[in-house]
Parts: C-alpha cells; sequence; structure tokens
C-alpha cells in the first residue's frame, strides 16, 4: 500500500494531517524558506497529541545546503536533543561546494540518528549528477530520497522521478515531493511507480493544509493501489 507524508509548517496542519489520513508527519517551520527546524517545543506539544509518526526537518536556516562548523554543530544539537524526546524520523540534506553530496558531513549525523531513520531532502534537487548522489546517500545510510525528480515539480519531473526509482530498487526509498496534488498524484503514480508521496496539501496560500485535499490525496492513493 502506497503511503503519504504531508509536509507542515505549523502545528495546525500537522493536527488536520493527524485527523485526515496522513501516514506520516514532516514537521518543519517557516514556509517562505522552503522549511527549517521547528521548536522543541512545537514538537512536544504535537508530541503529545497524537501518535502518527513525526519526522523533523534538520535545517538551521533558509538559502543553500552548504554549512559551516557553527551550524553543522547546532544540526547536531538538534538531533540529539530530538532523539531523546522520541522524534520518528529526521530530514536533512548537506552538499559541498561543487553541489555534490557531502559524505563525511551527512553520514555523522545519520550515524548521530541511528537506529532513528533519516530522509535525504530535496538538496537532491540541486546535484548536477543525480544518480552518483543516488548512490552516495545511499552510502550515507539514509531511508529515503525527497524529490522533485530535479524539476520545478513532480509533474515536470515525472521521467527522472520513475528513472530514479527504477535505479533504486529496494535499496533507498524515492519520495516524489513538490507540487504534488491530489489532481496530479494518480498520474504521477502510476508513471513513477513510487510507493510513498508528499505534499503539503496547501492550496488556498494560507500555509495551512486543506483537510479535503489530504482525504483525497489518501483516497487517490487507495484507489490508484486498487488498480
Amino acid at each position: 500500500m502506497a503511503k503519504l507524508e504531508i509536509a507542515c509548517f505549523n502545528q495546525t496542519s500537522a493536527l488536520l494531517a493527524m485527523q485526515n489520513g496522513a501516514d506520516r508527519i514532516e514537521l518543519c517551520d517557516d514556509f517562505s524558506s522552503g522549511g527549517i527546524t521547528p521548536t522543541i517545543e512545537t514538537f512536544v506539544d504535537l508530541r503529545e497529541k497524537g501518535t502518527l509518526p513525526i519526522y523533523v526537518m534538520i535545517r538551521p536556516r533558509g538559502g543553500n545546503f552548504i554549512y559551516d562548523e557553527g551550524e553543522f554543530e547546532m544540526m547536531k544539537a538538534s538531533i540529539i536533543g530530538l532523539k531523546k524526546l522520541k522524534a520518528d524520523g529526521f530530514v536533512f540534506g548537506i552538499l559541498n561546494q561543487d553541489k555534490t553530496i557531502n559524505i563525511e558531513q551527512n553520514k555523522f549525523l545519520v550515524a548521530l540518528a541511528h537506529p532513528v531513520p533519516c530522509t535525504f531532502h530535496r538538496a537532491f534537487d540541486e546535484v548536477d549528477d543525480a544518480f552518483d548522489a543516488l548512490e552516495r546517500i545511499i552510502a550515507c545510510g539514509f531511508t529515503t530520497i525527497l524529490t522533485s525528480g530535479q524539476a520545478k515539480n513532480v509533474t515536470n519531473g515525472m521521467q527522472r522521478l520513475r528513472e530514479l526509482v527504477f535505479k533504486a530498487s529496494d535499496r533507498i526509498t524515492i519520495m516524489p515531493g513538490g507540487g504534488l496534488r491530489s489532481s496530479n498524484l494518480a498520474e504521477i503514480q502510476e508513471f513513477t511507480k513510487a510507493s510513498y508521496f508528499h505534499s503539503s496539501a496547501i492550496i488556498d496560500g494560507k500555509l495551512i493544509a486543506d483537510p479535503a485535499d489530504i482525504m483525497a490525496l489518501k483516497s487517490k492513493l487507495k484507489c490508484s493501489c486498487a488498480t
């Protein structure tokens, strides 16, 4: 059965995701930056309100995905603290100046998080060689890659997503995300053969997940898997 992760930039969206059929939450802050690490208080409060798995964004700032030593220390501290508080997963990605995967730093954070699983986020969409990056990310120990197929959105990136799912095989999960909505999910699933999907379910520009779209996304997955 295919599954659905909802990206939540506030507690209201996270609660709506919990109540309307999401399989997992990606919890972050600051929609305008594409997501940064939420506060400990936000995570703790949400953890007390439900049992749905919560993957937490580990990103100290917006902008690029190249971090100095101070920022890397912040990422380490966030993982240590949130791991103690029973985060179900972490979401991060670090690149080198040449937009290749920073194996040393990523591998360190994955080991620090262990046995909590880690997703490499859409920093992947900035690399020049997607298939080299795929192998490097697998070597680092990540369990999932969130990607739009290196395109503006998942519709434009369908071909690359399909290729990545094929290349990844059962070694890592390729999770399409970026412009995914109930209106295009069935087509994306059918073409890419992916099994986990990511959406903010924001359709009105108010930064709150739309409960009807969450339910529609989940329903489309069920219908698509049944055919």
